[in-house]
């Protein structure tokens, strides 16, 4: 069965809901949010378990990438970093210029992708009020920021 063991990556359904929670509990990772921005989500599905999850909150033309979490079973596989471009790419194709994003453990991973280190300062007011920046994540946690527009030949 192994040969049959395909990856696929796509948007969340309602009933994906449950298995994401899950998956960003034992991940360490806040719930807080997560149904409400639910349909700006990205699972990756093998056979019928979510390993992995992305999301987006999106406030204008500014985004916030949280909830990337990969499955101990899928880490080391490349999987994560499908799911961050593949976000990046479906936020640059729906108008979102900035994605930011707060990290605690992951701020060597994220400038291969084009982030670079920012001041909260820089943040929109709406992405400033969500539920992540209102203390789901840590005052101590980085913040970083992918200027989508400036790679893009538009």
């Amino acid at each position: 069965a192994a040969a049959e063991n395909r990856m696929r990556i796509r948007s969340t359904t309602d009933a994906d809901l449950g298995p994401v929670r899950q998956l960003l509990s034992v991940s360490g990772l806040p719930v807080d949010g997560v149904e409400e921005n639910f349909a700006d989500f990205i699972v990756a599905e093998e056979g019928n378990s979510i390993t992995g999850v992305i999301g987006m909150e999106r406030y204008g033309t500014a985004g916030l990438l949280r909830s990337a979490a990969v499955a101990p079973s899928a880490r080391g596989t490349g999987l994560g970093s499908r799911l961050v471009t593949q976000l990046l790419e479906r936020a640059s194709a729906q108008g979102v210029r900035d994605v930011y994003l707060l990290t605690t453990t992951a701020e060597e991973y994220f400038p291969r992708f084009g982030f670079t280190r920012a001041e909260r300062s820089e943040v929109p007011a709406s992405l400033r009020a969500s539920q992540e920046f209102q203390g789901a994540c840590p005052d101590t946690a980085v913040l970083m920021k992918n200027a989508l527009s400036s790679g893009a030949a538009n």
